[in-house]
């Protein structure tokens, strides 16, 4: 036996990975509950004074691990042997004597201690066995703590663990087992979760994902609460995103046993973590990752007698930290179709398969490779099963339950908390997983999709910055790794529709302001975070009166007017006394996101500015409402003709134009955009527009300004990128999926023109 602190890294042939790991948390400034673990040689020591090893070696001869019946048949006779043999004397009177040592420790007799399996091929950089083995929690007594002990050294035998040692080809009796015994800390009493070290949907790695509940880990673990979920900046320990969870039910220590019972509806509509709860575990996992120098999935508690945080284990992320390369495979369906259920997603695929429901384990010979399984819960005894599926919908769950882990481990699309599933979808149905947005959804019928590959190491550099136009918050991690220098076009009109809902004047009379200023700083964070510290520019909002009206509790505060495009939009809003504190909400968020959270990399845009008079306004309102435009920047759309006329007056009192070709052709040829009668005449490589631009690109170098582009004509109108480089724009803004085609292209230009 050997106590954590005795324990290093290079252990673990000697204590297991999770022991090993432990023990080098107790180096660190990082809290660690007492214990002592058990070692290999005591396993080997079981197994041989019970002569079991040639046994357990016959019983997996010849095993079909794709055979789930005849899986379950040998594990079950190997589990039930080895908790059934004797305990040699010698070892028992170790287990014995070290627990006396840890309630000395704790000044305690027959202290209440959790007991947890650590292999010696678990929690290894390239393969976590994440949930393989057992885990007894609330033992008490010494010769429960030798019923728990053997109980570990059954569960190396469990069908999960047998399966997932078949996969990777690692040898049954080759893999070893130690205990780890520690301190029961009183999560019962408090709350409990889980931390990765990037996202664990995307591998973005300067995010820190935490899961919170109330009580146990257990119940989040096994998918049967959905948590709260919370996103930090790693840089600089911002806050990005809160998210509430239900949070149920909870598992807690009734009378020696682990009981699950209903969380209180107050305690529901309450995050299970303060800010500085969530900062000090932020702290410690960034503290773990540069320890191990790599991104780690820890597990943690919330001591509710003592109010302490505590690290129970920390193993190494095994999906995207074993990633090698630089592909980017993208999923894109070509065919649409009922949604039948939407859930939460997990990863960015899509499957296609029959409808497979299962309400229990036993029904997993009903399974067959390429269904989709569609249950309420999982936990590793599924994992058979899991394996074999084309996707994965359950019922409950959140981004790091049990579905979650393994699905992102074996590359499949998943839904978790997809609300009455199990009710909706027929069984031998063939349907759609779809996982490429943030909402994962079920859509009736196998759809047509399509898969793109990309080697970002092929992609070129350029002269001229490409940028992203971005919209959707929830996809910002995803396209972080895309090899441009940054973000030119943040909508925040979509943050406003997909993550708020209200009109902001209906906010501030249902006294939601603070609402939806959370709402929109979430979001706007998320995408400046993505790419931090590359330039975000975020353009305020820019509704026209008919959008606004769409808004929940819109209709009272718009106008009618006969041409919206053309009407209260843009600039003229943010000073109008009827909207200016709508615009304040937008200032404030801004301001939370540069300041509060150090995102200085974000850039404020006004669009639809008519006058050099109508900037002038909107700068002092931003200055008095806190966002001082001297220091954040801020940039001007350049979308209509006083906009181009009038460059040299606009850009004294702006930083930088950003040009929106689908307004400037409008204007300059008298458009209407939305017309399908007209639509032949829209044309953006019109001379007339092209003069604009060329006129814009040649006054704003002048006034020392930077001059981009975030209108469609890049990607869409042939020859109009050989035109903005011959015109000398300093950026183009594109969408992601036409990005790296962009880039493509004006290497090309460039090295052309250079040669």
């Amino acid at each position: 036996m050997r106590t954590l602190d005795e324990i290093e890294g290079e252990d673990v042939d000697i204590v297991g990975g999770k022991s090993a790991n432990l023990g080098e948390l107790a180096t660190l400034d990082v809290p660690v509950l007492p214990g002592f673990t058990t070692t290999a040689t005591a396993y080997d020591r079981y197994l041989s004074a019970t002569n079991l090893n040639d046994w357990i070696a016959n019983q997996l001869n010849e095993l079909d691990a794709d055979d789930v019946e005849d899986l379950r048949e040998r594990g079950d006779r190997i589990r039930r042997r080895i908790e059934s043999a004797e305990m040699p004397n010698d070892l028992e009177r170790t287990i014995h004597e070290a627990y006396r040592q840890l309630g000395e420790r704790l000044d305690t007799a027959n202290p209440a201690v959790a007991v947890r399996s650590s292999a010696t091929a678990e929690d290894l950089p390239t393969a976590s066995f994440a949930g393989q083995q057992e885990t007894f929690l609330n033992v008490s007594g010494e010769q429960d703590l030798v019923e728990a002990v053997k109980g570990c050294y059954a569960s190396l035998f469990t069908d999960r663990a047998i399966a997932y040692r078949e996969d990777r080809g690692f040898d049954h009796l080759e893999v070893k087992l130690a205990c780890i015994v520690q301190t029961m800390g009183r999560a019962d009493l408090g709350s409990s979760g889980v931390v990765f070290t990037l996202d664990p949907d995307t591998g973005f790695e300067n995010a820190v994902v935490i899961e919170a509940t109330y009580g146990l880990g257990e119940l989040l673990v096994q998918g049967r609460v959905d948590p709260d979920r919370y996103i930090v900046f790693k840089p600089t320990n911002g806050i990005i995103e809160r998210e509430l969870g239900s949070k149920e039910q909870r598992m807690v220590w009734q009378e020696g046993e682990n009981v699950v019972e209903p969380v209180p509806e107050s305690d529901r509509n309450q995050f299970a973590l303060t800010d500085d709860q969530m900062t000090s575990l932020s702290s410690y996992a960034k503290q773990i990752e540069n320890h191990f120098d790599r991104p780690m999935d820890i597990e943690w508690l919330l001591d509710g007698e003592r109010g302490e945080l505590y690290i129970v284990q920390a193993r190494p992320e095994t999906v995207h930290s074993a990633m090698t390369g630089r592909t980017i495979r993208t999923y894109h369906r070509t065919e649409d179709g009922p949604v039948l259920v939407e859930g939460v997603s997990i990863g960015s695929a899509i499957g296609t398969g029959s409808v497979r429901i299962l309400s229990e384990l036993s029904d997993m010979d009903r399974f067959e490779e390429g269904d989709v399984l569609v249950t309420d819960t999982t936990d590793p005894d599924w994992e058979p099963v899991m394996r074999k599926a084309a996707g994965i919908v359950t019922e409950h769950g959140g981004k790091t339950s049990h579905a979650a882990i393994v699905s992102r481990e074996h590359g499949l699309p998943a839904i978790v908390g997809a609300d009455h599933a199990m009710k909706v979808l027929r069984d031998g149905d063939a349907v759609t997983v779809d996982c490429t947005e943030a909402t994962g959804r079920v859509y009736e019928g196998e759809l047509a999709y399509e898969v793109h590959e990309e080697e970002l190491d092929e992609i070129p550099e350029t002269e001229t910055d490409v940028m992203l136009i971005l919209g959707d918050p929830s996809r910002a991690f995803s396209f972080a790794h895309l090899p441009v220098d940054g973000v030119g076009l943040a909508r925040e009109e979509f943050i406003i529709t997909s993550s708020i809902g209200d009109h902001p004047l209906y906010a501030i009379e249902q006294g939601e302001s603070e609402r939806f200023i959370e709402g929109l700083r979430t979001g706007i964070a998320k995408i400046a975070a993505a790419f931090y510290p590359r330039e975000v520019v975020v353009r305020f909002s820019d509704f026209k009166s008919d959008e606004y009206r769409n808004l929940h509790g819109g209709q009272q505060y718009e106008p009618h007017e006969a041409n919206p495009m053309l009407g209260w939009r843009g600039a003229s809003r943010y000073y109008d006394e009827q909207f200016q504190k709508a615009f304040e909400l937008e200032c404030e968020a801004l301001r939370r996101v540069r300041e509060d959270m150090g995102l200085d990399n974000v850039i404020a845009m006004v669009p639809f500015c008519r006058t050099p008079d109508e900037g002038q306004q909107v700068k002092a309102l931003m200055d008095e409402f806190g966002l001082d435009p001297d220091e954040s920047g801020v940039y001007v759309m350049a979308e209509l003709p006083s906009n181009i006329i009038l460059a040299d007056e606009f850009g004294e009192l702006f930083d930088g134009f950003s040009i929106g070709t689908n307004d400037l052709t409008q204007l300059v040829l008298g458009i209407d955009r939305n017309s399908a009668k007209l639509a032949p005449l829209f044309q953006e490589d019109n001379e007339a527009v092209e003069r604009f631009i060329r006129s814009l690109i040649e006054t704003g170098h002048d006034a020392g300004c930077n001059v981009g582009i975030c209108g469609d004509a890049p990607s869409t109108v042939p020859g109009y990128v050989q035109f903005l480089l011959d015109a000398d724009i300093d950026s183009i803004s594109v969408t992601p999926d036409v990005v790296l085609e962009t880039i493509t292209r004006i290497a090309e230009i460039e090295d052309g023109r250079d040669n």
